[in-house]
């Protein structure tokens, strides 16, 4: 455990360590990454996809078709609704079956548009590369893309890239820590001069002076690449970090490559960076040199009960039904959950016809047997959720704060420094589910801070 307090004079930013007792061990996850060398191939193109208007944080677009219009691949169906929201584009070619509400995964309604493939997928001719000649013309073009962050969050970019702080790093994320997932290994190993390309860009036209590339050190084979891609570019920095599950998180990102703690409620830009995932830096490359917006992905299919474990290139939209179909079930094994994401991190999968979205990196397919809820034990106080908390949060404590719906008391012990990354759970020898608990608190104190309670 570190000791003492940090002060980053330069943004007059006190450390966390001032208020947490921050072990920021991490969880040794299994580095179980069969499909790492598994280059990204296209999956059968679906009968039909059903692509949402919220795909992102923000304001939902707003439909621009109707029932039988016809659509090509990039053709815009959907306008930014707001300044934090982002532009929808079809991921297909075909006619308009539909334009109707969908129930998203949390329950909230959203519009969507259901397009029947034509099998042709043919590209719209308004495809072109932009024209980018200065800061707007950029930010123009990438808020014309639809891009949003790819890691998981769905933030707009362009968005992020216009803070009223001042911004000396950009920081690519390439971490990819959560077990299973192998889309950004393969992004980084088959698309590294998009990278590059998207990174020079961000730096030219935002002035920012200086990229960090930061990524696991047991991905020697990406690293070796990006150094020998980057090496006459001295703006462009590949920092090599601690193979330790967390590490891909915004907050203890920073940290690693940077030496810097964004303040209590503050934002990356708050210590000086932006952050940005590498598959989102890497599509913003190739939307320059091609003008194709964001309109599939890369996922990782994986798991104990998947048949071909392997990276599929994915048509936004698509039922994760169909894209689990193309990987198929191993015989003899009965499916016992679908997880959207990665494994640590990503929810449970309630209905297979949800459509995939932009910000979708994964599915991981369960056996029965591995999907079966451990037997939950009494807490033994043994203090490795405590340990092993990338964040240095306290969740035996938090979880008394929480049963007393003390909000005061659950401001103290920073529960909002929770990321529901999972290493609580993980580490519990009890088996107890921490990260549910740590979630639930979190929302009970952040929703009672909202309404003006108990501060």
């Amino acid at each position: 455990m570190r000791a003492g307090v940090a002060i980053q004079a330069e943004w007059g930013i006190y450390s966390m360590l001032n208020k947490l007792k921050r072990a920021a061990l991490g969880a040794h996850t299994p580095h179980d990454k069969a499909t790492a060398a598994s280059k990204p191939v296209p999956m059968p193109l679906p009968a039909q996809v059903r692509i949402l208007m919220s795909q992102h944080i923000g304001a939902p677009a707003k439909a621009l078709v109707k029932k039988g219009d016809e659509v090509f691949v990039g053709t815009k169906i959907g306008e930014a609704g707001g300044f934090v929201s982002a532009n929808i584009h079809s991921s297909v070619s075909g006619t308009v079956a539909a334009v109707e509400p969908f129930r998203l995964s949390n329950g909230r309604m959203c519009d969507s548009v259901v397009i029947k493939t034509d099998g042709k997928q043919t590209v719209d001719p308004a495809v072109k590369a932009p024209e980018v000649t200065d800061k707007a013309s950029f930010l123009a073009a990438v808020r014309e893309c639809g891009l949003v962050g790819l890691g998981g969050a769905g933030f707009p970019t362009d968005v992020k890239l216009q803070p009223k702080q001042t911004v000396d790093t950009l920081l690519i994320n390439a971490s990819e820590c959560e077990v299973w997932l192998t889309s950004d290994t393969q992004e980084m190993l088959n698309c590294s001069d998009d990278i590059v390309r998207g990174i020079e860009a961000v730096l030219k036209y935002t002035g920012i002076p200086k990229c960090v590339i930061g990524i696991e050190n047991n991905k020697p084979e990406c690293i070796e690449l990006l150094n020998q891609k980057t090496k006459d570019k001295p703006a462009i920095e590949v920092k090599a970090l601690p193979s330790v599950y967390g590490t891909g998180a915004e907050l203890i990102l920073i940290e690693k490559c940077l030496g810097r703690e964004v303040p209590h409620g503050g934002l990356p830009a708050d210590a000086g960076a932006i952050v940005m995932n590498v598959t989102s830096v890497s599509t913003l490359g190739k939307y320059l040199a091609t003008g194709m917006p964001v309109v599939e992905r890369t996922i990782t299919v994986d798991g104990d009960a998947c048949a071909k474990p392997q990276n599929l290139i994915v048509p936004v939209g698509t039922a994760y039904e169909d894209v689990l179909n193309a990987a198929g079930i191993k015989g003899g094994v009965e499916l016992g959950k679908v997880v959207a994401g990665g494994a640590m991190m990503g929810p449970a999968v309630e209905n297979l016809s949800y459509p995939t979205t932009k910000t979708t990196s994964g599915l991981i397919m369960l056996s029965a047997a591995a999907a079966e809820p451990p037997q939950v034990n009494p807490c033994i106080r043994c203090g490795r959720c405590v340990e092993y908390c990338p964040m240095g949060l306290e969740p035996v404590e938090v979880n008394q704060a929480y049963a007393a719906r003390d909000v005061q008391e659950l401001g103290k012990l920073h529960v909002d420094y929770c990321f529901n990354c999972g290493s609580c759970t993980f580490v519990c020898p009890a088996k107890r589910p921490c990260t549910q608990m740590m979630g639930l608190a979190k929302a009970f104190y952040l929703g009672e801070i909202k309404k003006g309670g108990n501060k």
